[in-house]
């Protein structure tokens, strides 16, 4: 048996292809206030993830701090209450769901850390048995100890055939569809975008040429404190702000000839505060000072990229997305508890290839033929390992994860974990996100341009419908992105 245990993992009901669908109980009333992007596109995007921030913390954000910059942006702004990410929810399959349209069945992208039935280990030469860990974190760096870790080592990369011969896969080549990245930069249009590892090569899509910048600085360097990761972030922010002057920092990968186009990326601050700290079991105020501390910067940064954006005369012609990658659970701190995650192996009684583990347990097994009976042991021993649903089967096809016996990338079973349980041996942290809960998976969601009038929308939306927004609200068709194609995934309410 292998198995992941990240310490730091990059990303309830479940998605089913209806629930990808755009307008939801959007009335008629509503649609007449949305903003007709095809007759008046805007010309710029900026989208960012708040990674770990709840649908409900832009609520409890807003009572604490009811004049932030957050609570500017919403009073021309349409705030989605009943946004979800996708399952798993992983930094990496919760980032193409936005920029792809498409949930892990059709990107293929499961985990930042995960394993493909029809890979190859590194450096093999594609020879010895198929099946290979496929990780995508820091592990693929030349040197992640370093800020700027010299980017992504060919030689820790897994491998596949293709067309009878031996290929890297880097993260872009795993992914299986495009990105509005790629749609946007393919109209000669600027485009850049900023995260915490090199491995986010991937937004660039299958092409590679998705990206006119990337800025990856290495966030496992830094230290997990949230001062520490807030001093991260605001290179983030920093970027931001210099591509607004048509300037790239240091150490990032190619050059803008223009102001971008889309730009964006994400901030770790909240996500780092919540699994170290968390939230207060209390009435009133819900954040420890730790916390509230990381909200405020994001607060602030967006407050920073509004007053470029104003200062630059850009502002009345962008539209500002926040969406998180991610949520964190347990959101009430007295839930958590953790578990070896090598309980979940021993407990199937058959033998297991490799087991990924945080709030969730993808498994895949020696032989698929087990499966029924490694769900049958799991389900018996439910109370054991706090289990509260085991997905496999016709069940994990029919809730939308595709069929293991079809696709390598698909494992044989998701187990669910009680909401608070974390399979793992980490001493780091009390909350983590990736699994399949409301905590995990109800994320902010929220778009702002003058031009809008305040609205909250309360149908449950999906944040695979970001991608189809952005486009639309570029002028250009969402049809082009092929994973909202494929799902059948429309813009959210509100755009026309």
């Amino acid at each position: 048996m292998r198995s992941s245990y990240s310490l730091v993992a990059v990303a309830g009901v479940l998605s089913t292809a209806s629930a990808h669908g755009g307008w939801g109980n959007w009335g008629k009333e509503q649609e007449q206030d949305g903003r007709n992007v095809k007759q008046n596109p805007y010309k710029h995007v900026a989208v960012f993830s708040v990674d770990g921030m709840h649908g409900s913390d832009v609520e409890k954000y807003l009572a604490v701090r009811p004049n932030s910059n957050i609570s500017q942006l919403l009073q021309h702004g349409y705030e989605y209450t009943d946004a979800y990410t996708t399952a798993p929810s992983d930094s990496f399959p919760g980032s193409m769901a936005q920029f792809t349209g498409a949930t892990p069945k059709t990107t293929g992208v499961w985990y930042d850390d995960i394993w493909v039935r029809d890979y190859y280990d590194a450096g093999s030469n594609c020879t010895g048995p198929p099946g290979a860990e496929v990780q995508y974190a820091e592990n693929i760096d030349y040197n992640s100890t370093l800020l700027w870790s010299g980017g992504i080592d060919p030689a820790s990369l897994p491998e596949t055939l293709v067309n009878g011969k031996c290929q890297k896969v880097y993260p872009h080549n795993h992914l299986r569809v495009n990105t509005i990245w790629e749609v946007v930069h393919s109209k000669g249009l600027q485009t850049a975008y900023a995260d915490k590892h090199p491995a986010y090569d991937i937004v660039r899509g299958p092409s590679g040429t998705g990206l006119s910048v990337g800025y990856f600085p290495e966030i496992q360097s830094v230290d997990n404190t949230v001062a520490a990761t807030i001093a991260y972030d605001r290179l983030h922010v920093n970027a931001w702000l210099d591509w607004l002057d048509v300037a790239t920092p240091e150490h990032s990968e190619g050059a803008l000839s223009a102001i971008p186009t889309l730009f964006g990326g994400n901030f770790q601050a909240v996500s780092v505060a919540q699994k170290t700290v968390g939230y207060q079991a209390t009435a009133g105020n819900p954040f420890t000072p730790a916390l509230l501390q990381a909200f405020d910067f994001v607060d602030a940064s967006l407050g920073a990229v509004v007053a470029k954006l104003k200062a630059k005369n850009l502002y009345n012609s962008t539209l500002i997305v926040v969406a998180s990658k991610h949520g964190q659970a347990a959101i009430d701190p007295k839930l958590y508890a953790k578990i070896d995650p090598t309980l979940i192996a021993n407990l199937t009684g058959v033998a297991v290839e490799w087991q990924t583990s945080d709030d969730i347990a993808l498994l895949f097994l020696n032989n698929s033929a087990d499966t029924a009976k490694a769900a049958a042991n799991l389900k018996a021993n439910a109370a054991q390992a706090h289990i509260r649903s085991v997905i496999y089967g016709a069940n994990l096809t029919a809730s939308g994860f595709g069929d293991p016996a079809k696709d390598p990338a698909v494992p044989d079973i998701i187990v669910q974990p009680e909401n608070g349980i974390i399979y793992t041996t980490s001493k780091a942290k009390i909350a983590e996100h990736g699994g399949i809960s409301d905590d995990d998976r109800e994320v902010a969601c929220f778009v702002s341009s003058p031009g809008l009038k305040a609205q909250k929308i309360a149908a449950r939306v999906n944040t695979t419908q970001v991608g189809p927004t952005i486009l639309q609200a570029l002028g250009f068709d969402a049809a082009e992105l092929q994973g909202a194609k494929s799902e059948g995934t429309k813009a959210l309410p509100g755009f026309y």
